[in-house]
């Protein structure tokens, strides 16, 4: 007999009752008894009772697994993991089903494949949602958790990430075969906390910290950003939000707004697993745009004409929603064509660099 049939029954023999994802084995003065989704059978000696297991061996299998190898020691794992494959979705014959084709759910930009073999067992695949479609003998393999760091520190242009939940992760790798500790290993890796901030989520006890609340406690050279709070609304955050937060630039999900009591106009995004405070990269960026709004408007007077005009906004555009590198030199229709750009500084730009000759009046 299997061992996890073997386990179970041992379980149920100690414990009185075992019960999961809708199998339940109860041990008794009269025997036991096997309750499914789709059959009761009562009154069973131990043999009879693993015979009875083994016609409904994915249930067995998917106790062994859940309690024998996962285990309760890491709740965060574990309800990861189930969410991974849909075990509180979908019954154990309807899950098993797909399992052996692969379940496949997608976390910031990594795409996970969970599949099981003949045995019961869980194989972990780990890739860029970029990848979904490449064979794995074309990806760089892994297998360590910890190579997902080197992974992460740089885009696919080479330049070092500083926000790990940023947009930009690069892809071409994969790790074909890990298990269900290594799995989550990895992917809290290359998100660090996104698993226990997205479990502290969904239990109800994630600590939200808002702007007003981050901002109170900066020190030091960060400390000017509170200043850029003059009591004339709250504006400027949602500009900041809109900036840093869209789905876009960065895979969480905001959660944090105004204050408690206010939130942001910006929407938060559709990311797997929250973000619970402004960032380290928000902090840096708001330092600067703190002193940067707090120049006095000039007045500058430029003569464009509407297509050059329209060029400028098309370059803002582009360079805003990181655009630049798709726009082929031969696109000569897009207003931020590189070649156009040039003509559009050849013609309007001093040798100083200033706009239609106009300097920058900085007094």
């Amino acid at each position: 007999m299997s061992h996890h049939i073997d386990a179970l029954v041992a379980a149920a023999e100690d414990e009185g009752t075992v019960s999961l994802d809708g199998l339940t084995v109860t041990h008794t003065d009269d025997g036991y008894r096997l309750e499914t989704s789709d059959t009761t059978r009562d009154d069973l000696s131990k043999s009879a009772l693993s015979d009875a297991l083994a016609d409904h061996d994915d249930y067995a299998t998917n106790w062994y697994f859940w309690t024998n190898v996962v285990g309760e020691s890491s709740p965060q794992r574990r309800a990861y993991l189930r969410w991974v494959e849909g075990a509180d979705e979908h019954s154990v014959p309807e899950r098993y089903d797909v399992l052996r084709d692969g379940i496949q759910c997608e976390w910031g930009q990594l795409l996970v494949t969970v599949t099981l073999d003949d045995h019961g067992e869980r194989s972990y695949d780990l890739r860029h949602v970029d990848d979904a479609d490449a064979d794995t003998d074309e990806l760089d393999s892994h297998h360590e958790p910890l190579a997902a760091r080197q992974l992460a520190t740089y885009d696919e242009k080479g330049r070092y990430r500083p926000l790990k939940t940023g947009a930009n992760l690069a892809g071409g790798w994969v790790f074909p075969d890990l298990d269900a500790r290594d799995l989550v290993e990895t992917v809290e890796t290359f998100y660090p906390a996104s698993v226990p901030n997205w479990y502290r989520e969904r239990e109800g006890e994630l600590d939200v910290e808002h702007w007003e609340d981050t901002i109170g406690r900066q020190t030091g050279m960060y400390s000017v950003i509170d200043t850029w709070n003059r009591g004339d609304g709250h504006e400027h955050v949602d500009w900041v939000a809109e900036a840093c937060c869209d789905d876009s630039q960065c895979v969480k999900r905001r959660e944090w707004q105004y204050d408690e009591e206010t939130d942001l106009a910006v929407d938060g995004g559709d990311g797997a697993f929250p973000c619970r405070e402004p960032c380290s990269l928000v902090i840096a960026a708001s330092r600067k745009w703190t002193r940067l709004e707090g120049e006095e408007t000039q007045t500058y007077e430029f003569e464009l004409t509407p297509s050059e005009k329209e060029q400028i906004e098309d370059i803002v555009e582009a360079v805003a929603d990181d655009r630049i590198d798709d726009i082929r030199e031969a696109d000569v229709y897009e207003g931020a064509n590189r070649y156009r750009t040039r003509f559009l500084r050849a013609k309007l730009f001093d040798d100083d660099g200033n706009l239609c000759g106009v300097r920058t009046d900085d007094e």
